[in-house]
């Protein structure tokens, strides 16, 4: 694959994680709206034309029993979900409600100061881990975009993103 991916390899799909740390504890007034709107928002993801797998407490924040956990702090929130392709996740992100939700991350989540997110193809059927997740997003923020971690710029395809992104360190 060269510098700026079009399209998916044969039989794969892409990965995503997104990680974000809530401004305050999960039954803060704060972070209610999110809070309450979450089983919602990834129960519409889940229903999408190309969704494939989102991993168990995905967009939840650290509730101790689930595959989420990340330094083992409460109000980081992980989301680890896999698409048929770029066009499923982009509808999804700017094309429905959750467009909304993504134009208010400002209002719940800290902005980190390192790459919170990251994108990378795995074979159709894959499940990745939070592990394999995590260090993906450790590659992308070492060495920049490649075939193995990218971001929405590294992919020809995606177009949505440019409209409604957001500063590299503001949470995605």
């Amino acid at each position: 694959m060269s510098a700026a991916q079009t399209y998916a390899p044969a039989g794969h799909h892409l990965a995503q994680l997104n990680v974000g740390r809530l401004v305050a504890e999960t039954d803060d007034p704060r972070v209610a709206e999110f809070m309450e709107n979450l089983d919602r928002i990834n129960g519409l993801g889940k229903r999408m034309p190309g969704f494939v797998w989102m991993m168990e407490g995905s967009g939840a924040p650290d509730t101790g029993n689930t595959d989420a956990k990340i330094e083992g702090d409460p109000r980081y929130v992980s989301n680890l979900t896999v698409w048929e392709d770029v066009a499923s996740l982009e509808t999804f992100v700017w094309g429905t409600i959750h467009k909304q939700f993504y134009a208010r991350r400002a209002e719940w989540f800290e902005a980190l100061g390192e790459m919170h997110f990251v994108m990378w193809w795995v074979p159709a059927g894959h499940r990745p881990s939070l592990d394999e997740a995590l260090a993906r997003l450790a590659h992308l923020e070492t060495h920049g975009d490649s075939d193995h971690a990218f971001g929405w710029s590294y992919l020809k395809e995606a177009r949505l993103w440019k409209d409604h992104s957001c500063a590299p360190v503001a949470a995605e």
